[in-house]
């Protein structure tokens, strides 16, 4: 397992325009801590290190410890950010302090794997109705993602919520007879239409790639 990430952060004293304005400069922005039984907390953060956080295999799901001087050091998470609609850059960071063992919500993404033998039957395509799902657990067991193998999955049929498998000690927080992946038939007179039209059918299991912080 790696190493847990530090960032060090300062209490925040003062608040307003000018004030956050000479934290851009400084290359730092406002944040403020919720949670752990605890008052929230408002404090200063490098941009740099949030930014880095963002930008790893766990991305906002990653558990990391906050050291504000003074204060001591928590374990904490994203819980809300908000973005510049120009620059596209953190501009303030809400982050959830908890106690250990407490469980929270978290949202993870649902990856598909393996070839459905479904596919083997003229005009079936796989669609996944479900591409991330909230899970309930401990911020550090908190998985990269939930891969469903539809090696089996036949022409007709489909995969529910209930027939995934998470780890020990994750609650999933969604209907169990939700559909997660199916095999539909789509003749190509279903697709006639669309194409005429400029339309492009749907490329089922990718998703747009996310823009870096």
């Amino acid at each position: 397992m790696a190493d847990k990430i530090l960032v060090k952060a300062e209490k925040r004293e003062t608040r307003g325009k000018n004030e956050n304005r000479r934290l851009r400069v400084a290359g730092k922005i406002p944040v403020v801590v919720y949670g752990g039984g605890s008052e929230s907390l408002a404090a200063t953060a490098s941009l740099a290190d949030l930014a880095a956080i963002i930008r790893t295999d766990s991305g906002v799901n990653t558990v990391f410890s906050l050291d504000i001087e003074g204060e001591g050091i928590n374990d904490v998470i994203f819980q809300d950010r908000q973005i510049h609609a120009v620059h596209g850059r953190m501009i303030h960071a809400d982050l959830r302090r908890f106690s250990k063992g407490e469980k929270i919500e978290m949202t993870v993404p649902v990856h598909l794997i393996g070839h459905a033998k479904g596919l083997e039957v003229e005009g079936a395509v796989l669609s996944q109705a479900i591409r991330e799902i909230k899970v309930l657990c401990e911020p550090a067991n908190t998985p990269d993602s939930i891969d469903v193998d539809v090696s089996d999955l036949d022409a007709g049929h489909s995969l529910h919520v209930s027939d995934l498998k998470v780890g020990k000690g994750i609650e999933i927080q969604e209907s169990g007879d939700a559909v997660v992946a199916s095999i539909v038939s789509i003749n190509a007179s279903d697709l006639e239409p669309q194409l005429e039209a400029g339309a492009e059918p749907e490329v089922t299991g990718e998703t747009p790639a996310e823009g870096g912080e």
